[in-house]
C-alpha cells in the first residue's frame, strides 16, 4: 500500500523455491548523511541493536542476518517512482473489470465462513475486504517476488524516509520471532509489502490475526487469515462504521453548485434532495440525515458519487483519489451495484507537464499544493477549485485547458457565477 497507483499494474509471479542466502551486500555509492556518514555496515549494527532494546531475540537476528543487505537497486527505484497519469474511467475499467468482480464474488462464496466471521466481529462487508484483495494481488496470484529484508533495509540507510524504514524494519523481525513467516518466506514487492491484501511490516505486526487456528498468521498463504486481517485492519486502523456505506454513484442536475463537489464539504441527503441529487435511475435518495460529499473524479462531466464517512478508509488506504476511488467502486460492484454510466461527453484531461505546469502557477498565485509532480492530490484539486470560482469557471476542482490559459495570461478575473442556495 505504500506503492503509487501504478503499482496495481505490477505483474509479478511468485513461485515456491528453496530459501538462499542472500549475498553480501555492495557498497553505497556514498554513506547516509543522515546516518552522521555512518558506513552501512555500522548502521545496520546500531539497528540490530534496537532490535534487541525493543524485545526481538538474538535468534531472530541471527536468523535474519544474512538477508539484511544493501541493494542500491532498490533505493533508486524508490527514487525514481513514477504515478500514470491515467483519467478515472480509463484507470477503473482495467482495474475493475468484470473478471476482478466476478473473482471476488466466487472468492466470498468460497470462503463464506470467514467472511462471515469477519463481517460480524468487525463490520467490515465481505465485498469491501474482496475488493482490496482482488486490486493488490488478484487474490494471492501477484504478491511480488522479492526479498522483502533487502529493500526495508536499504530503505531505512537511504535518508529519503530512513526513519520509517527503521521501524518497518524491526517490525519484520518482530514478525520472524514471533513465528508467523520465516526471513525465507518473506518475499513481497519491492517496497516491502508483504502479503495478498500487502501490508507493510508495521501494519502486518499491528493487525494481523490467525484466522485458521494454525498458530501463525500467515498472509502470504493462508485465505482465512488474510481475511480477517485485512478487517481487522479496516476497521480499527481506518476506522469503519460498520453498517454504512461507502460510495453511490449518483446524477447531478445541469445547475448543481459544482462548488459544493468536495470531499471536505459533507451535507446531509436531505439537503442533497433539495440540490436536485438523484440516484442514475431517477430514484431519490433517502431523505435522512445520513452526511455525504459529491465526489466528481473527473469534473462535472465525468461521473459522479456520493462518498459517505467510510470511504475515508479508502483514501487512507491508498491517497490516491484514483486508486481510492476504484476500489470503492469496485466493492460496489462485487456487492451487486450496476456498472457507472459512461460520460455523456468527452472529458478532456491535461497532459502531464501541463498538469504541472498548472501546479507552478497555483504556487505562483499563492496556493499550497504540496509537491510540484504532475499528480492531482487533493491539495491541487482545492487550489484549482478555488481559482475556477476566482475566474468563474464552474468550480469542479478539474483541470482545463481553459482554467490554464486564463492562469497563464493572467486575465482579469470575471464575477463568480452565483451559486444555487442550500436550504
Amino acid at each position: 500500500m505504500l506503492s503509487p497507483p501504478a503499482s496495481a499494474q505490477q505483474s509479478f509471479s511468485v513461485s515456491p523455491r528453496p530459501a538462499a542466502r542472500a549475498r553480501p551486500a555492495p557498497t553505497p555509492w556514498r554513506a547516509a548523511s543522515c546516518h552522521n556518514g555512518a558506513s552501512f555496515a555500522k548502521f545496520l549494527s546500531e539497528l540490530k541493536q534496537r532490535a534487541v532494546t525493543e524485545g526481538v531475540s538474538q535468534r531472530a537476528i541471527a536468523e535474519a542476518s544474512p538477508y539484511l543487505t544493501y541493494s542500491q537497486g532498490i533505493v533508486n527505484r524508490d527514487r525514481g517512482q513514477r504515478v500514470f497519469g491515467q483519467i478515472f474511467t480509463e484507470f477503473a475499467a482495467r482495474m475493475a473489470a468484470p473478471y476482478r468482480m466476478q473473482q471476488g464474488q466466487a472468492h466470498i462464496r468460497t470462503y463464506a465462513a470467514p467472511f462471515a466471521r469477519a463481517q460480524k466481529e468487525y463490520g467490515v462487508p465481505p465485498a469491501v475486504i474482496a475488493a482490496f484483495w482482488g486490486l493488490e494481488s488478484d487474490f494471492g496470484a501477484n504478491m511480488g517476488n522479492l526479498p522483502v529484508l533487502p529493500s526495508l533495509v536499504s530503505l531505512a540507510y537511504d535518508c529519503r524516509r530512513s526513519e520509517r524504514f527503521q521501524d518497518e524494519t524491526i517490525a519484520a523481525l518482530k514478525i520472524i520471532d514471533r513465528g508467523d513467516l520465516s526471513p525465507s518466506e518473506m518475499i513481497g514487492s519491492w517496497a516491502g509489502e508483504l502479503g495478498q491484501t500487502q501490508f507493510l511490516p508495521t501494519r502486518y505486526l499491528a493487525y494481523a490475526v490467525d484466522y485458521d487456528d494454525d498458530g501463525r498468521r500467515n498472509l502470504l498463504r493462508s485465505a482465512p487469515d488474510v481475511i480477517g486481517s485485512t478487517a481487522n485492519y479496516i476497521a480499527n486502523g481506518l476506522k469503519w462504521r460498520r453498517g454504512e456505506p461507502w460510495l453511490e454513484e449518483v446524477r447531478l442536475p445541469a445547475d448543481f453548485p459544482w462548488d459544493k463537489a468536495d470531499l471536505t464539504i459533507q451535507l446531509p441527503r436531505s439537503k442533497l434532495i433539495a440540490l436536485g441529487v438523484t440516484y442514475p435511475n431517477g430514484r431519490p435518495l433517502p431523505n435522512d440525515q445520513l452526511p455525504a460529499s459529491v465526489l466528481l473524479p473527473m469534473g462535472r462531466s465525468g461521473p459522479a458519487f456520493l462518498a459517505y464517512p467510510n470511504f475515508a478508509a479508502y483514501t487512507q488506504w491508498n491517497n490516491s483519489l484514483i486508486y481510492s476511488t476504484t476500489a470503492a467502486y469496485l466493492a460496489t460492484r462485487i456487492a451487486g451495484a450496476p456498472p457507472m454510466r459512461k460520460p455523456t461527453a468527452h472529458v478532456a484531461q491535461l497532459p502531464f507537464n501541463e498538469i504541472k505546469e498548472l501546479q507552478q502557477l497555483l504556487v505562483r498565485a499563492g496556493f499550497d499544493v504540496g509537491k510540484i509532480d504532475g499528480v492531482l492530490g487533493q491539495q491541487s484539486r482545492s487550489a484549482i477549485k478555488a481559482m475556477q470560482i476566482k475566474y468563474g469557471l464552474p468550480a469542479d476542482s478539474w483541470p482545463t485547458a481553459e482554467l490554464l490559459a486564463q492562469m497563464r495570461g493572467g486575465l482579469r478575473p470575471q464575477p463568480a457565477a452565483a451559486a444555487l442556495p442550500i436550504r
